[in-house]
């Protein structure tokens, strides 16, 4: 039993489907910071509410790379090690942020539309060719993220399926069942692949990012793997479980499902608010350690203390989002916080959105009778994983 002086245990119990966390919402209408204990490493405190996140999130004395380490608080055993991106602070981030822009603004994304549009296209063939009782999370959900990110890094189209099968071998994708010794083997035989993909950027330039990051010389090879490995980190799951979020809610509210097809030039509006209102992370964001006192949501956080953000429960703070729990395509203002902020906020945001927004659309258009196969309750979730979302999505039409 707990002691009154020992911080509760987080994360909290994870409600079925996509409700929020009752927790989130009395934390939010209560003074300060919550403090908590982690499976592994020292306690830290919570930030809930939208201005304490966001506050958080760009504030430079919170640190990411400091947080990096035995003591930072998390779900898994395996520590973090700092790297060129995620984990990363100051002048060297920075720099890499910049070299990467470009790829990466709405218009550089823009150029990528027709890609996108094919890729799902391909994929809804296969998914009618194969006829209904069809897994959407395996023939497009899962797919979709990783061939865009093929697309991204320049890998040939004759390496794709190895590198598919790779990929989501390494990260351990929710419809694998490996053991660790099969992940370890798939995440070598991938980083040997990548290094020879940098290698065959240097040996004849290309106008995908290695090879537009391998000509400019900047970073070393090592780097640019390490870089290939950390987009492909965090644009493959999340992703995908986003977007089997999104097809979950609207094939089970026939309410806004009928919307999105009577005026499908809402979606991109709509997209926004399902990226705000889906609970996509089963806990929080990336752990900041703060460098110095600092004073956040009332609470007096001493140097070396860690503060986790709930991007979930601040997208759901009503003194944001009026009637926060109700999806509302129309919502005149939506500052959600799905993609961070501050130095650290997603760089492939505006892919994601595209390919979102062109899979929404596609789905509603080719297969506007989709519905579940089975009883919404029978679904069954991913558990224990960082990510929040369907182990698989049975659908007819």
């Amino acid at each position: 039993m707990r002691s009154p002086s020992e911080p509760p245990r987080f994360p909290f119990e994870v409600p079925p489907g996509l409700q929020e966390q009752p927790e989130f919402r009395r934390l939010r209408a209560e003074p300060g910071l919550c403090r908590v204990q982690l499976p592994y490493g020292e306690p830290a405190y919570l930030a809930v509410r939208h201005q304490d996140v966001k506050s958080l999130l760009t504030d430079r004395r919170f640190s990411r790379v400091e947080s990096v380490g035995p003591g930072e608080p998390r779900l898994l055993p395996i520590v973090q090690r700092a790297n060129l991106l995620m984990v990363s602070d100051g002048a060297g981030h920075e720099r890499l942020r910049r070299r990467l822009a470009a790829a990466f603004t709405v218009r550089g994304v823009e150029r990528l539309r027709p890609k996108v549009v094919a890729i799902v296209s391909d994929l809804l063939d296969g998914l009618e060719k194969q006829g209904g009782p069809a897994d959407l999370m395996e023939l497009f959900a899962l797919p979709l993220p990783i061939l865009m990110i093929c697309e991204v890094l320049g890998v040939p189209p004759a390496d794709r399926a190895r590198f598919r099968e790779l990929a989501e071998s390494f990260l351990a994708a929710k419809l694998h069942r490996l053991t660790a010794e099969q992940i370890g083997g798939a995440g070598q035989e991938l980083r040997r692949y990548l290094v020879e993909l940098v290698a065959a950027r240097h040996r004849e330039s290309t106008e995908d990012l290695l090879g537009t990051l391998a000509a400019e010389g900047e970073l070393s090879d090592d780097e640019l793997v390490g870089l290939a490995v950390t987009i492909l980190i965090a644009g493959h799951e999340v992703l995908a479980d986003q977007l089997a979020n999104v097809a979950y809610f609207l094939l089970t509210s026939p309410e806004h499902h009928q919307q999105l097809l009577t005026r499908p030039e809402s979606i991109p509006a709509a997209v926004e608010e399902m990226l705000r209102w889906t609970p996509l992370g089963t806990s929080t964001g990336n752990p900041r350690r703060a460098v110095e006192d600092v004073e956040l949501g009332g609470t007096l956080v001493r140097a070396g203390e860690y503060v986790l953000p709930v991007i979930s429960a601040a997208n759901h703070d009503e003194t944001v989002f009026p009637d926060a729990d109700r999806v509302d395509f129309r919502r005149p203002a939506n500052p959600h916080l799905g993609f961070g902020s501050g130095a650290h906020r997603c760089l492939g945001s505006a892919l994601a959105r595209l390919e979102l927004q062109v899979a929404v659309e596609s789905l509603l258009r080719r297969l506007p009778g989709l519905r579940l196969a089975v009883p919404a309750e029978e679904i069954a979730w991913c558990e224990g994983g960082l990510v929040r979302g369907p182990l698989t999505l049975p659908v007819v039409w």
